[in-house]
């Protein structure tokens, strides 16, 4: 309650506490110092809200204080020189000046009228409170403690004596003689004794009886009734309630509030102590649910703690896990870092000389176009402006995003992580920041099994959406591993939720995983789902890559060729892992042609025979004998040929990188060839007396010959 008892200008406790109209208080001293004059010809606004006011209250002592009476004016200005009681009177002037008043609080500015602050009713509830609360609290009173200086003595001043009711200023003696003599206009001012001294008297007059045994009486119990401001002499008997204040009986009989609702001083009393306390009580329950309402914090309080500390405990454990999971994986990761540095190494030097030649054109183009500028000749200017123009936006066109930005990172560690590990923790440590506020990164896509499938060495997978994102989704991000186990890349992006991925290793197991990107970050990798490709190769005569005099038929398992010169023509399966074997069986053959079977790159001769070129590897046998050539190379001449119904086997062997023949189920010499590595592709080279067909998808021949 201290707060509700202290003046909103000096801070201390209210000393003789004046009401404004807008129903606050101030101390009668503190509206001295904040009065000022207004301006002449000015009629002051009587009410002024906070939001349009000319000034602050803060700025009042800045500003000159003119007394509404033609005694003088104050002046309240720390700046300038003044007695001890910072307050300083100046000789008296001879127009009347009016004067205006700005609450502190509310900011609303009324004017005072010819009785200044004397128009202002005193709150004598307030200031018997505030007396009864220091006399409780035993706070010394000040009015009784120490007298009012006089505030026209400049050094030294004295206790006062009289105060000027219409000037409001504190004289002692000597000043009052001197400055405020009993004659001519101020002859009609009002001299009263000082508040301290009328506080005296009613003292002693109220402790003779008391023997001087006990305590003084309160002040409140001293307090007389409450006086008219205009019939000083009445006391307050009505309540105008169209004016809101209590009237004596001859502001009644003056007609000053002949057509105003008025009503007997203790009906009215009465009224509104039953309102107010009407109001408290639902002020009351208010202050119950919020004594409650603070119960309900501090228990939220020891709940916070024990369930931070249980969290805490539970984070470190997981973290804990993570490490060691961590731990266990660094010796496999060991042996892969030489041969990631390398592929850093080359990737960071490529992109240093393709950026080096791009900034060189682009300089050069720059300079070219600045010495342009210079020139003043306008004709010749627009004559290769608009080529400079398109060569400018192309070559702006050129730095497309991510172009400066290195394409692999520095820290292996860090790559690592920000594909696989790290990138999903962080993910989702952002994701609980994001659960209560705002949108968040997709959730994790659901893989679809029943429409995940392989065929050959060729995969498809199908994913779908478990929770709509706040964000809509702008796409997909699959990623395989090596089918060895090895680290995941990325083999589609974009916004389908099917994708078939071609060029698998046969028999093998890829481990697929899937996640969702929009334009908050991207989610978390979905379940991983294994996928196993077939274990023997099922394929075809690809008739994309066979030259243009071979011909294809029966689903481009069978093959003929319409020139006498020898033609190849490619299998559709390419392998770079594992032991594959097919046959190509001798549908046609007449006047003993040599055809030639084997493999090859993708990019081998197609016409001439298979093996004449360094791109592939092949045996090509006629009727008797067979010869083992690459790059023209014959080597390692074995008796036994074919014959219309034979089939010819071959046998790679990816794992032991060697290549193998075969003649109706036996083996056709040595090993032909070793040291393979590479993607390697079936080939066939004949001619127009020969016609094949293919024969996949079988198991490899046993009892091999080194």
């Amino acid at each position: 309650m201290e707060e509700e008892l202290k003046c909103p200008v000096c801070g201390s406790f209210f000393k003789d506490p004046i009401l404004l109209p807008c129903s606050h208080n101030v101390c009668l001293l503190c509206a001295r110092n904040i009065t000022v004059q207004t301006p002449d010809g000015e009629t002051p606004v009587q009410s002024r809200a906070s939001g349009s006011s000319d000034y602050d209250y803060l700025d009042m002592d800045k500003m000159s204080l003119y007394s509404e009476t033609d005694s003088g004016y104050g002046s309240y200005t720390p700046c300038q020189l003044k007695s001890p009681n910072g307050v300083r009177v100046f000789p008296p002037v001879a127009a009347h000046r009016n004067c205006s008043l700005t609450c502190p609080l509310c900011h609303r500015s009324v004017s005072l009228d010819e009785r200044g602050l004397r128009g202002f009713p005193r709150n004598r509830l307030l200031e018997a409170i505030v007396a009864r609360y220091q006399q409780t609290r035993g706070i010394p009173c000040p009015s009784s403690s120490s007298a009012v200086k006089c505030q026209l003595c400049d050094r030294n001043p004295v206790p006062a004596t009289v105060m000027c009711e219409q000037c409001d200023v504190y004289y002692c003696n000597a000043c009052q003689q001197r400055c405020h003599p009993s004659r001519g206009p101020l002859a009609k001012h009002r001299l009263v004794p000082p508040p301290s001294q009328a506080a005296g008297g009613a003292a002693s007059g109220g402790g003779g009886g008391g023997g001087g045994a006990g305590q003084q009486q309160p002040p409140l119990a001293a307090r007389k009734a409450g006086t008219c401001v205009d019939h000083e002499s009445e006391n307050f008997s009505m309540y105008c309630c169209s004016c809101k204040a209590p009237v004596c009986v001859k502001c009644l009989e003056e007609g000053k509030h002949a057509k105003h609702d008025v009503k007997p001083l203790a009906v009215m009393w009465k009224q509104h102590k039953c309102q107010l306390s009407q109001a408290l009580n639902g002020v009351s329950d208010k202050a119950k649910e919020a004594k409650e309402f603070l119960v309900q914090l501090k228990n939220m309080l020891q709940q916070i703690q024990e369930n931070g500390v249980e969290f805490e405990a539970c984070l470190v454990a997981q973290c804990d896990s993570l490490i060691e999971a961590l731990t266990r994986q660094k010796a496999k990761l060991l042996t892969k870092v030489t041969k990631e540095k390398e592929y850093k190494l080359k990737v960071v030097r490529d992109q240093i000389t393709h950026c080096t030649m791009k900034l060189r054109q682009t300089t050069g183009m720059m300079e070219y176009c600045l010495e342009v500028l210079k020139e003043n000749d306008p004709s010749g200017f627009l004559q290769i402006s608009d080529a400079l123009i398109k060569r400018v936006t192309s070559s702006q066109d050129q730095w497309v995003k991510g172009a400066l930005e290195p394409k692999v990172g520095p820290d292996f560690d860090l790559t690592l992580t920000t594909d696989s590990l790290m990138q999903t923790i962080l993910q989702l440590d952002f994701c609980q920041g994001k659960a209560e506020s705002g949108p968040a990164v997709p959730a994790a896509p659901l893989l679809q099994l029943e429409k995940c499938c392989t065929r050959n060495n060729s995969a498809t997978l199908a994913w779908r959406v478990t929770a709509p994102a706040a964000s809509p989704i702008e796409g997909y991000i699959l990623e395989l591993d090596d089918g060895n186990g090895g680290q995941y890349r990325e083999v589609y992006v974009g916004k389908e939720t099917v994708c078939t991925v071609d060029g698998l290793h046969f028999n093998s197991s890829y481990n697929a995983r899937v996640k969702a990107y929009n334009a908050i970050g991207v989610g978390p990798y979905s379940k991983t789902v294994v996928l196993k490709t077939s274990d023997v190769a099922w394929f075809t005569f690809d008739p994309s890559s066979a030259h243009r005099d071979i011909a294809l038929s029966n689903e481009n398992q069978t093959a003929t060729c319409s020139s006498y010169d020898d033609r190849v023509v490619l299998g559709t399966a390419a392998f770079s892992k594992g032991t594959h074997y097919w046959e190509v069986s001798i549908d046609r053959y007449d006047n003993h042609p040599d055809p030639a079977f084997g493999v090859a790159r993708i990019n081998t001769m197609k016409e001439m025979m298979l093996g004449k070129d360094d791109k592939a590897w092949a045996m090509y046998v006629d009727n008797n004998r067979s010869w083992f050539m690459h790059n023209n190379s014959h080597t390692n001449r074995a008796e036994g040929g074919i014959t219309k119904g034979s089939t010819v086997g071959i046998l790679l062997d990816l794992t032991k990188r060697t290549l193998t023949f075969f003649i109706n189920k036996e083996q056709h010499g040595p090993t032909a060839f070793e040291n393979l590595d590479g993607v390697f592709v079936p080939a066939v080279s004949l001619n127009r007396n020969v016609q094949v067909t293919l024969l996949t998808g079988l198991e490899v021949p046993k009892n091999i010959k080194q």
